[in-house]
């Protein structure tokens, strides 16, 4: 592997990923030479956030077609491992489809030529994220003159193949050498903020990290200027699936009238569902909050109404969440 961190990358005919559950506070990189391998990684989160999810899935076709499995077979395992994320479905509709139409031959090499395409355009789309929503912060820069951002679980470079979906227009800005500041919150229980500030702290971006409980109080403060986060799933109603904890930050937002965006890819937009009661919430084991002797309940996600999120940012332009039919590919 390149010294460069990579989230996911092609070497000898195995697909290497940065194992995530390992950062921050070591990089370390797993081969994955099987379906399983690539189960195995999107189930546990050692790859994680929806965008990179999507490529990751769409990889473990690839490796699944090179062991012989029959397509069917290999598609259902991959849909099996997480719920939530619709880019890991969308990317599974798109290799199905383009493997079905190609002889069979050819499925192997389509297949690897189609993850390869689905990681290219992930990190055109997210580039093209960070120049939409620069704007944003480019309008809050100039009024004030500097720019304030709290975003929530970790929607960054580690999510996606490249730069991020909210952090994009962040990581836009300081390249633009606009006065940024991130809040950065802890996002239990699994910490993904800790992701999020390493990230940061690897690209200079000034930032402070925060307990979850604390995003109201610094709202009410007026420490806030907006909120950027990401999507697992966004409806076609605009309601949006995100990390547990995203639905209180929209609340507080809206009630110290700071604005709230969801930054995504058209491919985490499921225009077949109507509506956030739809989503499926992903429900996650009860040791991830550790040595506990009580009932647990652990949702990995919660759910934003449209009518609390200012704009959608995509690759297409920001949108309202009321609006999205105007981006549909």
């Amino acid at each position: 592997m390149s010294t460069l961190l990579q989230t996911i990358a092609e070497e000898n005919g195995d697909v290497v990923i940065l194992d995530q559950t390992k950062l921050p506070d070591e990089a370390v990189y797993v081969r994955l030479k099987t379906l399983s391998d690539a189960a195995h990684a999107i189930r546990v989160m050692q790859v994680r956030g929806a965008p990179l999810i999507g490529v990751t899935a769409a990889y473990g076709v690839a490796l699944g077609l090179e062991e012989g499995k029959p397509l069917d077979e290999i598609l259902a395992q991959l849909s099996a491992t997480r719920p939530t994320a619709v880019n890991l479905h969308w990317a599974l509709k798109r290799m199905r489809r383009v493997l079905e139409n190609s002889a069979p031959a050819q499925r192997q090499r389509r297949a690897w030529e189609e993850a390869r395409a689905i990681a290219d355009e992930d990190r055109e789309a997210n580039a093209a994220i960070g120049r939409h929503g620069l704007v944003v912060l480019e309008a809050i820069v100039e009024r004030k003159g500097a720019v304030s951002v709290m975003t929530h679980c970790n929607a960054g470079w580690l999510a996606t193949v490249a730069y991020g979906t909210a952090l994009a227009p962040i990581y836009a800005a300081h390249a633009a050498a606009l006065a940024v500041h991130v809040w950065v919150s802890e996002t239990r229980p699994r910490n993904q903020g800790r992701l999020t500030a390493w990230e940061l702290a690897q690209s200079q971006v000034p930032h402070t990290f925060i307990a979850d409980n604390a995003a109201g109080l610094l709202m009410m403060q007026g420490k806030v200027d907006v909120v950027i986060v990401g999507a697992d799933r966004i409806a076609a109603n605009g309601d949006t699936a995100n990390k547990v904890g995203t639905y209180l930050k929209a609340l507080a937002a809206s009630a110290h009238h700071v604005p709230f965006y969801v930054a995504a890819p058209l491919s985490t937009i499921d225009f077949a569902c109507p509506d956030g009661a739809q989503i499926p919430i992903e429900e996650r084991a009860a040791e991830e909050f550790g040595e506990l002797h009580t009932p647990v309940v652990n949702p990995a996600f919660d759910i934003t109404p449209a009518q609390l999120i200012t704009g959608i940012i995509t690759e297409r332009g920001i949108v309202a969440p009321g609006e999205l039919a105007k981006v549909r590919p």
